[in-house]
């Protein structure tokens, strides 16, 4: 197994406050806006959204990993996210991030092992764990070939 992997995605700004995102060997896209609350369009996608869902997907397939490994039998689950942004000295930021997972097992001799799993799955997910991760601006500006008239 490598010891590094590296995933990409780009956003492309399509107008006002919209755009789409895609990724790497992914073949459908994603269109979405800023938040309503900062005059965003309502009904689309937004950066907040994809950051929660991020939490939740990651989560979940920790979790399906972890279950599979222990041979727990899981009937259903469900993870919600919720995350709380609140303005803060310097700007937004998302200050809390819950989740929720909803678990059905089949058999009761498992509620503790699942519950240790859940916690461990918490801990483990790569998504929540590298969310205080470093951040680089590597920017490069262009200037537009001059159109002719």
């Amino acid at each position: 197994m490598e010891s590094t992997y590296l995933y990409r995605s780009s956003a492309v700004w399509t107008m006002k406050r919209r755009g789409i995102v895609s990724a790497q060997d992914v073949p459908r896209t994603i269109n979405f806006s800023s938040p309503p609350e900062f005059q965003g369009e309502p009904g689309l996608w937004t950066p907040e959204h994809l950051l929660v869902a991020a939490v939740a997907t990651c989560f979940l397939a920790t979790f399906r990993a972890f279950t599979e490994n222990s041979k727990l039998h899981v009937v259903q689950l469900e993870v919600e996210t919720e995350g709380l942004l609140e303005k803060e000295e310097g700007g937004f930021r998302f200050t809390q991030i819950l989740v929720r997972p909803r678990l059905t097992i089949a058999d009761p001799a498992d509620q503790e092992r699942a519950q240790r799993l859940l916690e461990k799955a918490e801990r483990a997910c790569l998504i929540s764990r590298s969310l205080s991760s470093h951040m680089e601006l590597q920017a490069k500006v262009e200037v537009a070939a001059a159109v002719p008239a």
